[in-house]
């Protein structure tokens, strides 16, 4: 799908958010140990999916309001809740981490297919560049997902 320049970073992330959901059910499935899947799943939360929330809650979710800004924040508080839930917590059932990885898959589909277009035929050319430029400086230093255990293999 093509994506307005502005849009491509955060799309760029949701890649990698898919390859992370992918990651803990590739996990779940061969049967991993659980104790090796969760620091995973903190280590993305704290180096990626933690700052990709701030960002899109910081440069999109305050330049529009409406029903798909709600639901985005709805589901963004849902999955902070479910990564506190598998990691602060200490629970290590595989069922939670399959909970986890389909509501940021869903998510992440949420955002690509309905909200990103409809913030792209909505909002005003300075405020997408705005948006672009911001991204453009905040991710120049992104660390790359460089996890050690490569569980999923």
């Amino acid at each position: 799908m093509k994506r307005h320049d502005s849009f491509v970073a955060f799309s760029r992330e949701h890649h990698f958010g898919l390859l992370f959901c992918w990651k803990i059910r590739q996990g779940v499935k061969m049967h991993i140990p659980t104790e090796r899947i969760q620091p995973y799943i903190k280590y993305f939360w704290e180096n990626h999916l933690q700052q990709h929330f701030k960002e899109e809650e910081t440069l999109l979710f305050a330049v529009w309001q409406g029903s798909l800004i709600n639901q985005a924040q709805s589901e963004h508080q849902h999955i902070r809740q479910l990564v506190e839930d598998t990691t602060l917590k200490g629970s290590l059932r595989a069922e939670m981490f399959t909970v986890l990885a389909d509501a940021v898959d869903a998510h992440i589909r949420f955002e690509e297919r309905t909200l990103f277009p409809h913030l792209e035929q909505n909002l005003p050319a300075d405020k997408l560049n705005f948006i672009g430029n911001q991204l453009h400086i905040l991710h120049q230093t992104r660390e790359k997902d460089e996890y050690p255990d490569e569980f999923w293999i």
